[in-house]
């Protein structure tokens, strides 16, 4: 499906890790927020940003592409089933503008849903996930480890997520969820060399990209 998406649904703070890494509560429901399909950006492009606005963090995520449409669902089991492919993001965020825009309690768009701010490796269809519930995915850079999620330890399970979801925004055909970061995000420098893996059901698909030197 080429299907360009009416809207990227992103669930943030969805790991207790992260949450407390960068000092916030932890939610007792899913913190939702929405990026624009022009924030949308490949993997043969560089990671660019304008540098003016401060540091710019890597956020790796388990991403989920919608095949059908899902409006007031409220079974799990049959949200589960609107998912027709999946893949690893990253939601790109301008760490220094969001701290300033949530210190003057503003919105979080500048530095969450700019151009290029959501970047997708290649869609895996859906049948290589085993188990919702223990994806396992992880994020090098410069051949280190910096983060490594884990469904297991979602605030939310990936169903309850996308029930969640689709009682405030209906989930259209070919519209994107990006499920939230594990702890681990820290500041890209120029020339970093990011390796995304995550572990199918037969095999591990492996995606690369680089921060414009």
């Amino acid at each position: 499906m080429n299907t360009r998406p009416s809207k990227i649904v992103c669930v943030g703070r969805s790991y207790a890790d992260h949450a407390r890494e960068l000092g916030n509560a932890i939610p007792d429901r899913p913190v939702l927020f929405i990026k624009p399909p022009s924030s949308l950006s490949s993997l043969e492009a560089d990671i660019s940003w304008n540098e003016a606005l401060g540091s710019c963090h890597y956020e790796c995520e388990l991403t989920l592409r919608i095949d059908q449409t899902l409006k007031a669902e409220t079974d799990p089991q049959k949200a589960l089933a609107a998912v027709g492919a999946v893949t690893l993001g990253l939601d790109l965020t301008l760490r220094d503008l969001q701290d300033d825009l949530k210190k003057k309690g503003q919105p979080w768009e500048r530095a969450k849903a700019y151009d290029g701010s959501c970047v997708l490796a290649d869609w895996v269809d859906v049948s290589e996930i085993a188990d919702w519930d223990k994806v396992n995915y992880t994020l090098h850079v410069n051949d280190e480890l910096r983060q490594h999620g884990n469904t297991e330890f979602l605030i939310f399970d990936i169903g309850a997520l996308l029930v969640d979801i689709n009682q405030v925004f209906t989930l259209e055909a070919g519209d994107v969820v990006m499920t939230g970061t594990p702890a681990g995000v820290a500041a890209l420098q120029s020339g970093d060399q990011l390796k995304m893996t995550l572990k199918g059901r037969s095999q591990d698909y492996i995606w690369t990209t680089a921060v414009k030197a």
